[in-house]
Order: structure tokens, then sequence, then C-alpha cells
């Protein structure tokens, strides 16, 4: 398929692009790389708007290498994008940045993020901090298919289980865990 996407990398560095495609071609990790210089782009490209409207969602990237430092959307609200979304939120995320902030970290985990990798300075040591990222996440690590959180939504509400308490049934649109309305 022509617009389907094995890696969506995001950084607005040209030199860390170039250096990042070579790695996982070099290796043969992937074939099909996405490059986007911003996070307005990243969200566009995952979520199949504007310029990247003729991808579809059952082809999502199958790993987001993301930078923090973007302009137009920073990198952790793409990320907080991404996990807001049922059917993004099982993609794997790698934020390959060349922040040392604590705080980045910090919030990198508490947004959902599955990997926070410093970019080496070395060239080499760089190129193989790549090529182990890329081996581990592409061809090691079992991802969930795609929509899969989507699908599981699906058949709680075909199940008739509550929104808020997916083991409590649910009374023709009334919660019997919350006493309120729910949207089956």
């Amino acid at each position: 398929m022509s617009n389907e996407v094995e890696i969506l990398l995001v950084d607005d560095s040209p030199e860390d692009v170039e250096l990042t495609v070579r790695a996982l071609r070099c290796s043969k990790i992937a074939n099909k790389i996405q490059v986007a210089e911003d996070g307005a782009e990243a969200l566009d490209v995952l979520f199949c708007r504007g310029p990247h409207k003729d991808r579809t969602f059952p082809h999502p990237p199958k790993l987001v290498l993301l930078d923090l430092k973007l302009p137009k959307v920073d990198g952790l609200e793409v990320l907080q994008a991404i996990r807001a979304d049922e059917r993004t939120k099982a993609i794997p995320v790698v934020i390959l940045t060349s922040s040392k902030q604590e705080k980045d970290v910090i919030k990198g985990y508490k947004l959902g993020v599955n990997a926070f990798v410093q970019k080496p300075v070395d060239f080499e040591q760089f190129g193989e901090a790549i090529r182990q990222i890329g081996m581990f996440w592409m061809l090691i690590n079992q991802t969930p298919p795609p929509g899969a959180f989507a699908e599981s939504k699906a058949r709680e509400r075909e199940a008739g289980l509550c929104w808020r308490n997916a083991s409590i049934r649910c009374n023709l649109g009334y919660c019997n865990a919350s006493r309120q309305r729910c949207w089956l």
C-alpha cells in the first residue's frame, strides 16, 4: 500500500533526520519512513488530515520517533494527542530528544510515552542508538493490532457494559454504577 508508513520520524533538525533515516535504512529496519518537520505535520500524518488525508487509520505507523522541541506543536502535545485518541493510543512512541531536563522525562512518561532516549552527541553512538531502537520496536516488540482500543470500546458497548466500569452492565442507557445516563 503506497500510503502505509512504518516509522513516523518527527524532528525539525535536518541533520538528525538524515542521521536517523540513514541508520534505519543501513540496518534494513524500515522501508517506509515518513518525516514530519513539526508537531502540526505529525498530527496531520497520524490523523489523516490536510495533505495526508489519503492515508487511512487501518494503517497507522508502527512506531513514532518524536523530538520534544518542535515548531508549531511541541512533542509533548503531540504525544498527548496520540494517547487521547482510541485509534492511535496503541502506537509505540519513543521520545528521541537532546533534552536532559528531568521534567521532560517525567511529563513524557506521565503522558504515556513508551521510551525516552536522549540523543547521543557522538555520530557513531547516535547511529547505534537508532539501530537498537529500530531493532527492538520494529522487529522484537509485539504491538496490539491497529484499532485494538477502539474495537474493545465497541465490544463493551455491544455487550452493554458500562463505560465507567466495564464489569457492570448498563440498564437501557442508565448506568448502574454511577446512576447517570450512559452512551449506550
